[in-house]
């Protein structure tokens, strides 16, 4: 049973890291956001661009929300005898990061039909509407990275004392995890930049580890 968790959650790691690099590349190459546009122009690209926007959101946030909470689990179960109290606390907040994520995801996909619905008699309370979605959606799932950075240290920190993990995994996961914490200051995007960069490989790398070592089990 412990084999099997291992492998769905090497499995969940490895999706969470495609939903990612998915997302990127279709908004760095198909999806030219103009910049400093007025409101009215950005929801102008937001109905230009309706299926694939609303399709790539659905991707890395609901969807990918919905695989870490299998990561999550498995995980919880993989150290849980290792250090039960610090596992039980990082399993509370990855699960409440998972449910943020795609709530997140929601209220942008909502939020697009409802601007898109009023844009054709009001553009500019659509405009105005669209910019209080960004707010909100960007306040859950991805301007403040404090839930996921709190998740992968504990986690880091457990398979670093364990010793059940490759120690330069784990230092690469306090180094995300630390910089997630410290994305809550308004002045250090670059922070987020570096979570957000950094989750790609150590979902790849844990991943890799997760399934084909036996000894992670």
């Amino acid at each position: 049973m412990l084999e099997n968790y291992r492998k769905m959650g090497g499995l969940a790691a490895l999706t969470e890291a495609l939903c990612y690099i998915i997302g990127f590349a279709i908004f760095v190459f198909f999806l030219d956001f103009p910049g400093n546009s007025n409101p009215v122009e950005n929801v102008e690209f937001l109905i230009e661009n309706k299926i694939l926007i609303m399709s790539t959101m659905s991707i890395i946030y609901i969807f990918a929300a919905l695989v870490l909470a299998v990561l999550v689990l498995a995980l919880h179960d993989q150290l849980k005898e290792k250090s039960p109290k610090a596992m039980q606390v990082a399993t509370s907040v990855g699960l409440i990061w998972a449910g943020v994520v795609v709530a997140s995801g929601m209220i942008f996909n909502v939020g697009a039909e409802s601007v898109i619905s009023i844009y054709a008699n009001d553009p500019e309370r659509a405009a105005t509407l669209w910019m209080a979605v960004g707010i909100v959606q960007d306040g859950l799932g991805g301007g403040i990275e404090l839930l996921g950075g709190v998740w992968i240290l504990i986690i880091s920190w457990t398979g670093l004392k364990s010793g059940i993990y490759p120690k330069f995994l784990n230092y690469l996961g306090i180094i995300l995890g630390c910089a997630g914490v410290l994305s809550v200051a308004p002045s250090w995007e670059i922070f987020v930049e570096i979570f957000g960069l950094g989750q790609i490989v150590w979902f790849i790398w844990l991943g890799t580890i997760m399934l084909r070592d036996k000894a992670a089990a």
